[in-house]
């Protein structure tokens, strides 16, 4: 692949979301990139591998750090503050806002947005035929098994999510409906045991956690104890907020998982 992308492409892309680090890195050329979010340099955040991340220096999402880098294109999610993204603005550096996706359609159609953005639709296409293919491989046909993805701060990705997509399409059944939860939400320890799933997909809350207090529920003795009547099964938390490339690494966790309980809902 060409060190850089087209004629007219941006040479100098700022990323300020690290699920969109991760799409760049399948995406844009090596030498188009300037910096990446400052979670793809946190072994504890990053979603993509700590290597490629080092290559690149890491932004903290302020307009200073973002300016110095001296981008032609600032890629954003929606989390970034409203004056940073005023002051980009203002002073007419090209800036290019997303969302996050809520479906494999709709993340599809964002990577052929940024490859198209920096020169690059033909690595954007490639990367959606690896998705495509990786949901007609990990696609279950028989009966779904209880299921529910839980952080160790409680977090749970609910109904209208990219995470409850996947987890359905591999052969389980999100409960978090039964527990009255939203799209994301929090459901403590003991309010899981009312209603346990057959399977528990856990992780670490490593995205912002700040420090292991956020976890201390994944030791939680009656969760040890919990664990000789459903399955419990890891989930790293890195799987659970991005789109693009994750997906992948998504499936085939959930497809392991799916196929070790076997045949039985």
């Amino acid at each position: 692949m060409p060190v850089t992308g087209g004629a007219g492409a941006p040479q100098r892309i700022v990323s300020m979301n690290p699920c969109v680090d991760a799409v760049l890195k399948e995406v844009a050329a090596p030498g188009q990139i300037a910096a990446i979010s400052q979670y793809s340099h946190d072994p504890r955040a990053t979603s993509v591998p700590l290597d490629w991340a080092s290559r690149y220096p890491a932004n903290n999402g302020s307009a200073e750090d973002v300016i110095a880098a001296r981008p032609d294109l600032v890629i954003a999610g929606p989390h970034v503050a409203v004056q940073t993204i005023t002051a980009l603005k203002r002073l007419g550096i090209p800036l290019m806002q997303v969302t996050v996706p809520e479906t494999v359609v709709e993340n599809k159609a964002q990577i052929a947005l940024i490859a198209e953005r920096v020169g690059r639709q033909d690595a954007g296409r490639e990367l959606t035929v690896r998705i495509d293919e990786a949901m007609a491989h990990s696609h279950w046909p028989g009966k779904a098994a209880p299921a529910l993805i839980w952080q160790g701060s409680g977090l749970v990705p609910g109904k209208g999510t990219l995470a409850d997509e996947l987890l359905t399409h591999a052969g389980f059944r999100n409960v978090s409906p039964a527990f009255g939860l939203k799209k994301w939400d929090i459901l403590p320890l003991e309010g899981m045991f009312l209603n346990p799933p057959k399977v528990l997909l856990a992780g670490r809350a490593d995205m912002g956690a700040g420090d292991g207090d956020a976890n201390r529920m994944l030791s939680h003795p009656a969760l040890r104890k919990a664990g000789r009547h459903f399955r419990i099964a890891d989930y790293p938390s890195n799987l659970l907020h991005c789109g693009g490339p994750v997906i992948l690494r998504s499936l085939a966790r959930l497809t392991e998982v799916r196929r070790e309980l076997g045949d039985t809902p």
